[in-house]
């Protein structure tokens, strides 16, 4: 006896069935594509962030070490009765120049958006789903 393929079956059944399938289809590959573009920009975030912290190591450290010998040089070329003066003031300007930089890097990092392309999709998707949610029923 020959087997009969197994066919799917017929009648209004079908129409609800494959369209379910092919929703769930489209779904799936959103979600997979929303996953795919977080996860890229994770990984260049993450690069991004490495890099940075390097330079800002590197930066800081050459910088204190250079301000370190030119406020020897310039201790040791002031009179010594003046170099108490010149001591506090340059204190001073440094701690300033220390809260400035400090104001900055946190405004710089509150204008920092994580994952704003990935944000930035799936608020379209939404107003795309929501828009055909409220889309009137057709006759």
């Amino acid at each position: 006896m020959a087997e009969q393929p197994q066919t799917r079956a017929q009648g209004p059944g079908k129409g609800v069935l494959d369209i379910a399938q092919r929703i769930v289809t489209i779904m799936v590959g959103m979600v997979e594509t929303r996953v795919r573009l977080a996860v890229i920009e994770l990984e260049e975030e993450k690069a991004n962030l490495i890099q940075l912290l390097m330079m800002a190591g590197l930066t800081l450290l050459f910088t204190a070490f250079g301000l370190m010998s030119l406020l020897i040089l310039i201790f040791w070329a002031i009179d010594p009765a003046y170099r108490l003066m010149a001591l506090g003031t340059t204190t001073a300007v440094l701690l300033f120049l220390a809260v400035v930089g400090l104001v900055w890097t946190l405004s710089k990092a509150r204008r920092s958006t994580l994952l704003g392309a990935t944000r930035q999709q799936l608020e379209l998707d939404r107003a795309e789903l929501e828009e055909k949610h409220e889309s009137p029923p057709v006759p």
